[in-house]
This record gives structure tokens, sequence and C-alpha cells, in this order.
């Protein structure tokens, strides 16, 4: 009664001075949206999402502060057509990116160290060492003929070598076979007048020059701007034109796809605010639709506009005093707030549109309406605040901060509710009513469940049943990349890189206290079930070195004459052309010697056709076709140099990566392809952990955080639901109306479980967020007609509060529902999973509590005679 007193006064106090609260209320928005502009900014650092106290956050930032090269990256992936060309597009970039410290902060290719062009042959097992310093042995003469004179000349004198070889049978030339296959596909791409590069690394290398992968890898830290929703924008932007100069990217001979934590974070923000202009027009409109229908005059639309504006500014403002920042989380809570606060300024409007079908002065309809309706918006306001208010302890800073705002948010609703919407209902000087406020056509369907409510709550039963039996068929998508748009360039890329456990960014790290400790843990892990391979900084002085320095140096003594000739005589089409002559003469020789599959003898047929090309033509074969080979050569000759290789003579830029400067030594765990999927990658984190608490990495981050998602939201939704049980218990005093509100709350989360396993729609990260927020919405809905049940009224259906009830719900749906059209999948699952529920809210508030309320007389309350339900069957 006290609280009913109250907000009547404070309607009729704002109602007299409407003047004085208004212009009060203009002061109030002006000063907080020049505040907030001064004070609040947005933080799209998804690091401080969760809380620095959390043990993997811990670990994370000590992480972070030891090696710092590994934050904040993007990711360049470059990919071409031939290893050469990919290595000649990754270096272009990085020099490129290198000399712009205006976008990039440091540019580092780790893969393309000295260190492993000099030591690379140490890395081989013995077996591949000697097999390919056999082929090499064995092609001598055809490299020395290259080496000698590294052009189109040179390469078509060594191919009829090879035919005479092969003429007088003192040559096996099927170890030549693939780089034969090689020359022989250079060549028809020149006959077509697209001449292509030869990648050298594979004719003379073989199969070993693949096993490095297709990709080359440049890791950029981007100078960040984070007042932008996409902090690495201009980084990204400059990058992007880096890449389109490089020839080998510009003539499609060679790609960039960008990934990494910026490219990631950017795509991600950049689909969340795809289409946001029209989406939100098209929901303005649609609640401005759902309004006329609501309150039918404009006047009210107005009123309620200017209310919800009114408690957004001072809620942002708020924010900027509370907080000082917006996270890419609690950024939403503007479409929260006007999806949930507008249902106060509708329960008012339409209880005063019913409350002025009798002659009284605007003043006393007021205060009237706050006597009956105040209250149980004063309730529904306290419920969806302890809502969101139930997710401030929780560890998820993100949602933490979303609900301090919104909680608070729907306070500042609501107190503008009660004297700014009463004080403009008063200025505008709205009419008495003459219509039917209601919903009097659904008189019938009020009678109907009164006289079938058993038989309406024994199929809600059935269906409760079910959604139980249902549960464990529940699916949580654990997998944060999952809630990303799978077609941006960030998500493809990381999703190639996944399938191989090499590259697959989702390793583990590891800090040992010294070099010599991480040896023996690093054998430990890499003996995992799960784990692909371990790496540390042991992992780069390889094994068996005598014996392989040995073969190196002596297959250095017999090529070093051959590697190391005068320079050759410029070529010329002339010169090609005699050598291709001469060539296909020595091969037609040794056509009888030669299987008909041979590719010497596609060659032959190939020079033929070689002979018609214009100089021109000629001359950019020669190009295309030795444009790497002095590299290769000299990669060779690089090669053949190894020297022994200790930790002290490991280079300092290999070092950084791996020890710090005090000592401590990182540890990389590489898991299994079966680790790929949610529930591998918690195994292989769960076993890896088992072994080394303090683990830190991309694995442990992504499972980690979803405990921590998961947890958060099943505490808040525990806290929101005591909360608001115990807020209804103090304000109503009487168990039995607080569990008439509850039941039709937990029958709407399970029927909201039926539809969402038959749909499918797993629960993911982003929707989660739905399930705690619908708990104040149900709550409100059943609360409004159970204090109708509780006054003796019996006519539900056909009320005001149900018209107010439909379209609050009609405009918070229309909010919501626009969210699943957001372009950003997480978002998208999220204003489905709003829908869903708010569905089955209405459907669990307007049939199941109907039925319910109808089976249990309210107690002490005295009853009122359903005269529109009487009227419609004495008219039947």
């Amino acid at each position: 009664m006290w609280v009913q007193t109250k907000l009547a006064a404070t309607a009729r106090f704002s109602s007299r001075r409407a003047p004085l609260v208004v212009l009060l209320a203009l002061l109030v928005a002006i000063g907080c949206a020049m505040f907030t502009a001064r004070h609040l900014r947005i933080d799209t650092d998804t690091d401080n999402l969760f809380s620095p106290r959390l043990p993997w956050r811990h670990a994370q930032i000590a992480m972070d502060k030891l090696f710092p090269q590994y934050n904040d990256l993007i990711v360049g992936v470059v990919q071409g057509a031939t290893p050469e060309e990919a290595d000649a597009a990754a270096s272009a970039i990085a020099k490129a990116a290198a000399a712009d410290p205006a976008h990039f902060r440091t540019v580092r290719r780790p893969d393309a160290l000295p260190f492993f062009k000099t030591e690379g042959l140490l890395f081989l097992s013995l077996a591949d060492l000697n097999a390919l310093l056999n082929n090499l042995i064995q092609a001598q003469p055809f490299i020395g003929q290259l080496a000698a004179d590294p052009s189109m000349r040179g390469l078509l004198t060594a191919i009829g070598l090879i035919g005479q070889g092969a003429a007088a049978g003192q040559v096996n030339i099927s170890p030549y076979d693939t780089a034969l296959n090689g020359f022989h596909n250079g060549l028809v791409a020149a006959s077509g007048g697209k001449p292509e590069p030869l990648s050298w690394q594979r004719l003379l290398g073989g199969g070993l020059s693949d096993r490095a992968g297709p990709y080359r890898f440049v890791l950029i830290q981007p100078v960040q701007d984070y007042n932008n929703i996409e902090p690495g924008a201009a980084a990204t932007d400059a990058l992007r034109r880096i890449a389109a100069s490089v020839p080998d990217i510009r003539d499609g001979r060679a790609s960039l796809q960008l990934t990494g934590q910026i490219a990631l974070a950017d795509q991600q923000f950049a689909s969340l605010t795809q289409g946001i202009v029209i989406d939100s027009v098209v929901t303005l409109i649609l609640i401005i639709l759902w309004l006329v229908l609501a309150v039918r005059r404009v006047r009210y639309i107005v009123a309620i506009l200017l209310t919800l504006v009114l408690g957004l500014f001072v809620t942002t403002g708020f924010a900027a005093l509370a907080i000082g920042t917006l996270n890419l989380i609690s950024v939403a809570f503007a479409v929260l707030f006007v999806g949930l606060a507008i249902d106060f300024a509708i329960q008012i409007c339409v209880r005063y549109r019913d409350e002025r079908r009798t002659d009284v002065d605007t003043a006393t309809a007021l205060a009237v309406t706050m006597t009956k309706a105040g209250t149980s918006v004063l309730l529904a306001a306290l419920a969806t605040s302890a809502g969101f208010l139930a997710f401030v302890p929780t560890n998820f800073i993100g949602v933490a901060e979303l609900g301090l705002i919104a909680g608070v948010g729907m306070l500042i609703a609501f107190a503008c509710s009660v004297t700014f919407l009463p004080a403009m209902i008063t200025l505008l000087r709205l009419p008495a009513e003459s219509g039917e406020v209601g919903f009097g056509s659904l008189a019938p369907a009020d009678t109907l469940l009164r006289r079938h409510h058993r038989v309406v709550l024994g199929v809600f039963a059935a269906l409760a049943v079910i959604a139980v039996i249902l549960l464990p068929r529940l699916n949580f998508d654990s997998d944060p990349l999952d809630t990303q748009d799978p077609h941006s360039e960030a998500m493809r890329t990381l999703r190639e890189l996944i399938n191989n456990p090499v590259t697959n960014p989702y390793s583990i790290d590891v800090i040992a206290p010294s070099v010599a400790a991480a040896a023996p843990l690093t054998d430990r892990l890499g003996k995992l079930p799960l784990v692909h391979e371990a790496i540390s900084v042991t992992s780069f002085v390889p094994s068996d070195q005598q014996a392989k320095l040995e073969t190196i140096a002596d297959t250095a003594q017999i090529l070093a004459p051959t590697l190391s000739p005068g320079p050759a005589a410029p070529v010329t089409p002339g010169d090609i052309r005699i050598a291709a002559r001469t060539a296909q003469k020595e091969i037609e020789a040794a056509r009888s010697h030669l299987p008909p599959t041979s590719p010497l003898l596609r060659i032959g047929d190939d020079l033929t056709k070689l002979a018609g090309e214009s100089d021109a033509q000629l001359m950019a074969t020669n190009t295309a076709l030795i444009r790497f080979l002095p590299t290769e050569l000299d990669s060779l000759r690089t090669a053949l140099s190894a020297q022994p290789v200790t930790f002290a003579t490991l280079p300092q830029d290999l070092k950084q990566d791996w020890v710090t400067p005090d000592g401590q030594a990182r540890i990389q765990i590489l898991p299994q392809p079966n680790a790929r999927n949610s529930a591998g990658l918690r195994a292989f984190v769960q076993q890896v952990t088992a072994v080394a608490p303090g683990a830190g990495g991309a694995a442990v981050t992504v499972i980690r955080s979803a405990q921590t998602i998961v947890g958060a939201f099943r505490e808040a939704a525990v806290l929101a639901l005591f909360a608001i049980a115990a807020i209804l218990f103090i304000m109503l005093r009487r168990p039995v109306d607080v569990l008439m509100i509850l039941a039709p709350l937990v029958l709407s989360s399970l029927m909201t479980v039926i539809v969402i396993v038959l749909l499918p729609l797993p629960l993911n990260f982003a929707n989660v967020i739905a399930l705690p927020l619908l708990q104040g919405v149900g709550v409100s809905f059943n609360l409004y007609f159970v204090m109708n049940w509780a006054r003796g009224d019996r006519s539900f259906l056909a009320s005001s509060t149900a018209r107010a009830i439909l379209f609050s719900a009609l405009t918070t749906g229309t909010a919501f529902g626009s969210l699943a059209f957001s372009h950003h999948p997480g978002t998208a699952s999220m204003g489905k999973l709003l829908l869903i529920s708010l569905g089955c809210t209405l459907v669990a508030t307007f049939v199941f509590e109907t039925a319910l309320l109808y089976a249990v007389p309210p107690p002490g309350a005295p009853r009122k005679r359903d005269t529109k339900s009487e009227e419609y069957i004495r008219e039947s």
C-alpha cells in the first residue's frame, strides 16, 4: 500500500508540474550527453572481456609479457604456384611492411631465418639426407651444366646430355623424371603464350621441398586504434595495398590471406556492423507500428519514444560515470534497453487509456493508473534488473559490465516511466477514451480456458516431461570460432591452417624454468597421445650431427667444382634456337631406347613447337624458366656448408622466440589432427595441463574461456532466479503468488529446450545470454496477470493488461529479432534464441498462466464477475 501511495503521488506531482519535470529531464539528458561524449570510449580489446584474476588469464598475461612478439598479431599467410614464388612474395611483403612504421610495429618471418638455409640439411633424417645427396651426386653433370650456364641455353644443353646418355645406354634417366616433367610443363605453358616459372626447389630437391608445406608466414604486429570499432583496419588496408603491388600477387601467381587475433577480431566487428543502418531503420518502423496498434494515438507514441530516449541518455551517462568504457558485449545494452524498457511505458499508457474511459482529469487518471499498475511495473523493473545484475559478480567482465549498465538502466527506465512519461502525457493533452482498450474479442478464449483448464494444464505438464527427456540432447557448442562468419577471409584461412598439425594455431605453451629443464619436459609432453609434436629451443639442435656433417662434407667436396664455374656469356635468342635443335636431335637419337611415356620424348615434341616462337617469346620463356635457378644454386652451395650446431651457436633471432632473457624456456605443443574439434581440443588441453598445470597458449585460452563463460551464465542464472524469487516474496509476501509467477517461467524455459533441440539450434557463447535475460521478461509478463488475479480479476485475455503484454512482447521481439538477421553468426543465433524464448514465454503466459489462474482461486481476494464472458455466453 505504501508503494502504491508513493507512486500515485509521484505521478500526480509529475502531471501537475509537467513543464518543470520535462525541463529538468531535458537538462539531465543534455548533461548526460555532454558527459558521455567526453568520458565514454569503446574498448575493442577482447582480452579485457575476462578478469585478470582468473588463473588461465594470469598465465596468459605472464606469457604475453615473456614473449610479447606473439601478441596482437596479423598473420599473413602467403601461398604461391611454386615454393619460390611464395617465398618471393612473402619476402617482398615483409620488406615493404617493415619500412612502414606508421602502420606496423614489428614484422617477422620466422620461417625464413638464414640459420635454416645454412643448417637445414641437418634437420633431415639420416636416410632422407643420404637419398637427397645421392640424387644430387648422380645429377652432377646436369647440375654442372646449369651452374656453368644458368640460362635456357644451359638447360637445353643439359637436356641434350641426358638424351646422349640415354642413346648410348649409359644413363638411367628415371631419377630425372620429376625434373623432366617439370621442364615439359614449363615448355607447354610457354608455347601457350604464358611462360611460368619452374620450381627448382622441387626439381632438384624432389619431394623434400614440400615438407615445409604450401604456406609462408609473415607475422605482423600492427599499430592499432582502439577508438575504432576495427582497431587494425588501417594496418590491414596498408598491408593489402602492399600485397597488391607485389608482382607475383598482382599476376595471380601468389596470394596473401590474413588471419590471426587482429584479423579475426576486426572481421568479427565488421560482420557485427554490416547492415546495421538498414536493420535499425526497419526495427524502428516495426516498433512504431506495434506502438500504433497498442496505444492507437500518435501522441502516446511520442511520449513513449521520448521516455525511451531520455532513459537511454541517462543510462549511457551512468555507463560513462560508473565504468568509462563499453566493451564489445556491453555495447549491446542500447538494444536490450529499448527492447525491455519499452514494456514499462506501454503498460502505463495502456492502463492509463483504460482509466480515461471514465470522466476523470489527467492527474487523477495517472494517479489511479499508478495505484493499479505501478507496483506491477516496479516489480517487473526490479525483476528484470535482478536478471542483469546477477552477471556483475562473475569473472566474465564483458557480460558483467553489460549486466551493471542494463540492470541500472532498467531502474532508470522505471524512474522515467513514472515521472517523465506522466508529464509528457499531461503536456500532450491526450483526450479521454471512448472505445474498448482491452481485447474483448478474446473473451471466448477466457471462457474456454476457464472451462478446460485441467486439460490445458495436463498438456503443458506433458510438454514439461518431454522437455526434461530432451535435456540431455541439448547441445552446447564450445568452439568460439563457430560464432564467427565462416565465410570471412580470416576464418577460411584459419580453418585451412587447423587442418595441418604443423600450422594448427591451437597450440599450447609451457614455460620451463631453464633450458636444461625444458629438454626432459619436452620429451615427456611429446609422448602424450593427443600431442603431434612438442618443440623447445633444444629441438633446433639436430641429432646425429657427426654422421650428417660427414656426408654433407663428402658431397660438397664432390660438387664444389661443379657449383663454382666461371661467368657465362649472355644468352641470345639464336643461342636458344641452336641449343633447342641440338637437344631435339639428341632426344630423337635416343627414342628407341626410351619408353613411349618418357617425359624426355614429350620435351622433344615441345622443342618442335618452340622453334616457331618469336625472339621475344623465347626470351620471355628464358626469363620464366630460369627465374629461380640462380637462387636455388646459391641455396645449394649454402646448404652444403653446414656447420655443427649447439645451443651456443643458435642465432639470437631464433633464441628470443624460445628463451627469455632470464633463462626461462618456452615449449610449444602441437595437437594431433583428431584434436581439432571442441571435444578433442578439450581432451588435448586436459592431457597437457595434467603434466604442466601452468600451461597457456591459444588452446588453453579457448577451453578455459569457454568454461569461464559457461560458469558465468550458470552462476548468473541461479543467482537471478533466487534474486527474482526473493524480490517477489518481499513485495508480494505470499508464496502462492511467487509460485504462480515462477511456474510459467520454468515452463517457458522447458518449452524453449524442446524447440531448440528439434530445430536444432545449439547453444553457444553468444546466444546463451538470452536465457538469463528472458527470466526478467517472463517474470514481468506473468507478474501482470498474477497481480490482477490477486486483486480478484477473472478476465485475463480480454483485459487491457493482455493488450499491453502482447504489444510489449511484439516491440521487444522486434528489437531482439533484428539481431536474428545479423551477418554475424553468433549475434544471429542470439536473436533467434531470443525470439524462440520470447514466443515460448508468450504461450506460457497467455495459455498456461491463464489456465493456472483459473485453477487456483486467489487467496483472500474477492471474486469479480466476468461480465464480458457472461455477456458473450448469453448472446451465444
